[in-house]
């Protein structure tokens, strides 16, 4: 086979990567170097390159199509954020899903991980309202389910939310319910800032036998403006890390456990 320097070996690697553009419209540096078995230089290289010509749109982290998106979305700002520690926490939650398992999966790029680490999962049914949870699963995980929730498909941030959501999830109970908060402030509660959105969240904390919320150290104290719920009372708060203990300590009052990623 070629080199990973030859015109040739290059030239095959692009067309490669517009055709995963064509499929999934976005693609992550990190994604294709572990794909193609080259440094992320090299694909840096090959972005640039395809960007030039014309074929596709560079982001930060990776790129979009030209042809299927016009816009960018948060959580494509978003997906190179924190993504060890997200990565982290999703592989802690995996171990409570088991075979067979109807869950709620929340939307953001922690969710999206959750769903990676879910790949030898038998059986599942994932309810969701996003759109690219709902992409992944539906082109990667060929033994699960899944349940889009309805509503207002908010522009710019693929999930769907208001009262045709919260209807259509007050007619579910599914086993487990994982829950991804904007921000957590100990003593005050778990925050996002869209008001449809917020009132999804109360509801995906209410809908399931568990719950569990997960959330990266960076988010305890982050700026939030409506508080969607309470931690204490769900099954586990999952993080990478809680460094001066302050959701430990906001714990205490609760059933809630905390799980530490490892």
């Amino acid at each position: 086979m070629a080199g990973e320097g030859s015109p040739l070996y290059a030239e095959e690697r692009r067309a490669a990567i517009l055709e995963m553009l064509d499929r999934d419209a976005s693609v992550q540096v990190a994604q294709l170097a572990e794909a193609f078995g080259v440094s992320r230089v090299t694909v840096r290289a090959d972005l640039d390159a395809l960007e030039q010509a014309g074929k596709l749109r560079r982001t930060h982290g990776g790129a979009v199509s030209l042809r299927k998106r016009v816009t960018v979305s948060v959580q494509e700002r978003r997906v190179n954020v924190n993504v060890e520690a997200k990565r982290a926490i999703a592989r802690a939650a995996a171990t409570f899903v088991e075979d067979g398992d109807a869950i709620l999966v929340d939307s953001g790029t922690t969710s999206l991980e959750l769903v990676r680490a879910l790949g030898h999962t038998r059986d599942l049914t994932i309810v969701t309202c996003d759109l690219t949870v709902a992409d992944y699963v539906d082109s990667s995980m060929p033994g699960a389910e899944v349940v889009m929730l309805g509503g207002h498909l908010r522009k710019g941030h693929r999930y769907t939310s208001g009262p045709l959501a919260v209807a259509a999830l007050g007619l579910l109970h599914p086993d487990k319910s994982f829950v991804c908060p904007t921000a957590y402030a100990p003593g005050h509660g778990l925050l996002t800032n869209n008001r449809e959105m917020a009132e999804l969240k109360s509801a995906s904390l209410a809908c399931a036998e568990r719950t569990y919320v997960l959330v990266d150290a960076s988010k305890v104290g982050a700026r939030g403006l409506m508080v969607f719920g309470q931690a204490q009372g769900v099954d586990a708060v999952i993080m990478d890390a809680d460094p001066d203990g302050a959701v430990a300590a906001d714990l205490e009052c609760g059933r809630a456990r905390l799980v530490l990623a490892r």
